[in-house]
């Protein structure tokens, strides 16, 4: 019963895989488990449940009848077998990094990453695992880095803030080649209805849940989704007993609820961002815009190749640099200044001074993040009302640009 939904479409697996409501006594709404712990009929079930001989329910840090609802549901999302929930993304990240490394091992990383994860890969080196930041752009570079200590590739796709592109296939292609290469990728910016990297090849997906796939700003959570056996691992050890990072069952019901309008919600949020994006594009106070829906985007072909649509996230920087950055948001009225993304509200913020604070100035040059870009999470609002916040606030920039030049035609004579 649980797997009759598998040959339905997107939303209808959001909404329905894995439940029956007469199998809960007609609940339409899945129950919400909040019990820690789980009676054991026998001594004997209860020694095969730990032993991993029976696979029921005895303590909610290793499963839940509601997060194993949701962990089947994006599992049949994600077009992967098994599926992990964490009360943070990090937590999954961290998870399956502990689980999947060894000291000695190596893992190449994509040249930009989001803040936290940069953080966490500088703290695993403190253990003997080497990190090697490579451009996986560039495959000819991906394939002189990799090693015979290699065990793991990871990446984001678009990646955070820059939306640089991986080609997944490319690079899972490359990395099989070795048959101990492990091949990670962080969706959160996709999520599996704009794009599936285990179709592509790759071995795990992560996911911080926080964001589109809950879509409202009211949880933290995190997914990792790849085979039963990897997934086991990496729920008896990187979840179980490295990091104890189980999600609440009060917070998988509500990432389930947000699963449902998932679909909608990109479809808005993808079209919105089209719009904000072009308009930014078109403004002459703005220096340059990064959005993969725009025929500049250095990666165009690749966006429409692995993802269905564009995203909902923008990376742009204005004329007048760090300054008129903040200028911009600071004029802006509808947009929230706010970290994270994917929420209904829109929302901007400074990566170099928020989000990715935790690189070095030097560091973020390397890795392509320069002081002026501005984030922008296009969310659910009406188009127009965006576009005229955004228009008014560049309006207020490029008066302030203006005029030092003005001052300065006056100062010669």
């Amino acid at each position: 019963m649980k797997n009759k939904h598998l040959g339905f479409g997107f939303s209808t697996r959001a909404i329905h895989h894995g439940y029956d409501p007469k199998d809960h006594h007609g609940a339409l709404v899945p129950p919400i488990y909040l019990s820690a712990t789980f009676a054991f009929p026998t001594a004997e079930y209860g020694a095969a449940c730990f032993a991993g001989e029976a696979s029921g329910h005895f303590y909610t840090r290793i499963s839940n009848p509601t997060l194993a609802l949701l962990e089947s549901r994006m599992a049949a999302l994600e077009n992967g077998e098994a599926a992990v929930a964490f009360s943070s993304g990090m937590g999954a990240i961290a998870a399956t990094f502990w689980t999947l490394l060894r000291p000695g091992d190596e893992i190449i990383v994509s040249q930009t990453l989001y803040g936290c994860t940069f953080a966490l890969l500088h703290g695993i080196g403190e253990f003997g695992i080497k990190v090697r930041h490579v451009d996986l752009t560039d495959l000819a570079a991906l394939q002189t880095a990799l090693g015979p200590a290699t065990r793991m590739i990871y990446c984001e796709t678009p990646a955070n803030p820059t939306l640089r592109l991986v080609d997944i296939a490319a690079v899972a292609r490359l990395a099989h080649q070795q048959s101990n290469v492990t091949v990670v990728v962080d969706n959160t910016y996709c999520t599996p209805y704009l794009q599936r990297p285990l179709e592509l090849g790759a071995d795990v997906v992560v996911h911080s849940a926080t964001k589109y796939l809950s879509g409202h700003g009211d949880i933290t959570a995190g997914i990792a989704v790849s085979s039963h056996a990897i997934a086991q691992r990496i729920r008896l050890q990187g979840l179980k007993d490295l990091t104890g990072a189980v999600m609440s069952p009060q917070d998988a019901a509500l990432l389930m609820r947000g699963l449902k309008t998932l679909a909608l919600r990109m479809d808005r949020h993808c079209s919105n961002a089209q719009a904000v994006a072009e308009a930014l594009q078109a403004h002459p106070a703005v220096q340059w815009v990064t959005y993969p829906g725009l025929a500049s985007f250095p990666q165009y072909e690749l966006a429409a190749r692995q993802m269905k649509q564009s995203g909902g996230m923008i990376a742009f920087e204005l004329k007048g640099g760090i300054d008129t950055g903040r200028r911009f948001m600071n004029a802006l009225k509808l947009f929230t200044r706010a970290v994270s993304l994917g929420d209904a509200e829109s929302l901007a913020q400074h990566p170099a001074s928020m989000t990715h604070s935790t690189y070095t100035p030097e560091e973020r040059a390397q890795h392509g993040i320069s002081e002026g870009l501005v984030r922008l999470s296009v969310g659910l609002e009406d188009v127009a009302d965006l576009l005229a916040d955004v228009q008014q606030a560049l309006g207020k920039c490029a008066r302030a640009v203006a005029r030092p030049t003005l001052l300065a035609a006056h100062a010669v004579k």
